[in-house]
């Protein structure tokens, strides 16, 4: 099933993001993982890709175990940075055998040897050239990252904006965001490119934080400005990791409820493939999503 009609019905709803493992042996550990995220029933499930496609295959077996199985529509990424055409190419096709016709597409991370190597010679060099790779190849749903506080390579939120558009342009259904720990800068991006001409759904992407030794990493990772409430959430419970997890699954509850109260029906939360914490947020919505556990 094709998410952006899921994304246009007038109901709350949430989805989840996992990860696939990075080697062979950690496969059966994932699998019970998002079989447990899966068994919530979430509208959908989106499986991420490796840097440089190594766990590209693990993607594709996720994705492909969770549709059998519990019938989920899933959301497979799929990344282009330093690939080759053919490379690519056969991606696509593995997804359409498998049934897979979401596909998230993205450039990817430049990892430090990429940022050293000549990208004139890439094949892809920015997500737009996927995301017309993709369309031109098979009758998929396609969806694409945006950024509320600004792409790290962006000069400014105008011009991030003005590639964004590109990138709808040419076929983008819907975009997801990343991670937004403060809800007033989503509906302050949303009504900047709603204004450009950003018509398309827009998933707010809400990461729990429940160990405090994640805040450095997801600063890191998505340069996300914490507000003040956050950061005394963490002061006062991170050294607690009960008490943090608690905490840390009632703040993400508590904004995800403000995005549904004003107006937002789909939001997407990146799991880190913990069920538990998936379970915590799911059953805290469970009334509003007219759910019973």
């Amino acid at each position: 099933m094709k998410i952006l009609p899921i994304l246009q019905q007038d109901t709350m709803a949430v989805s989840y993001e996992v990860f696939p493992p990075k080697k062979e042996t950690g496969f059966e550990s994932v699998k019970a993982a998002t079989e447990q995220i899966a068994a919530l029933n979430p509208a959908f499930m989106s499986v991420t890709y490796g840097a440089g496609g190594g766990t590209s295959a693990y993607t594709l077996a996720v994705a492909k175990n969770i549709k059998e199985k519990y019938q989920v529509p899933m959301l497979a990424h799929l990344t282009c940075v330093s690939s080759d055409k053919e490379t690519v190419q056969a991606r696509i096709a593995d997804l359409e055998e498998a049934g897979i016709c979401n596909i998230m597409a993205l450039r990817g991370d430049l990892t430090p040897e990429l940022e050293q190597t000549d990208r004139s010679k890439w094949s892809y060099r920015y997500a737009v050239e996927l995301i017309r790779e993709i369309k031109e190849r098979g009758d998929f749903c396609i969806g694409a990252a945006c950024y509320p506080e600004v792409h790290p390579e962006s000069a400014s939120q105008k011009e991030d904006i003005q590639y964004l558009k590109e990138k709808v342009d040419a076929g983008v259904d819907f975009l997801t965001t990343q991670m937004v720990f403060d809800n007033n800068l989503f509906f302050n991006f949303l009504y900047k490119i709603r204004e450009a001409g950003i018509t398309v759904p827009v998933l707010p992407g809400i990461m729990p934080i429940t160990n405090g030794n994640q805040v450095e990493r997801a600063i890191k990772l998505s340069g996300a400005f914490m507000p003040q409430r956050f950061k005394a959430m963490v002061d006062k419970f991170g050294s607690n990791p009960a008490a943090m997890k608690q905490a840390g699954i009632a703040y993400a509850t508590d904004q995800i409820i403000d995005l549904y109260a004003n107006g937002i029906t789909n939001v997407h939360v990146y799991s880190m493939n913990k069920p538990d914490i998936a379970e915590g947020i799911h059953n805290n919505l469970s009334a509003i999503l007219g759910e019973v556990f």
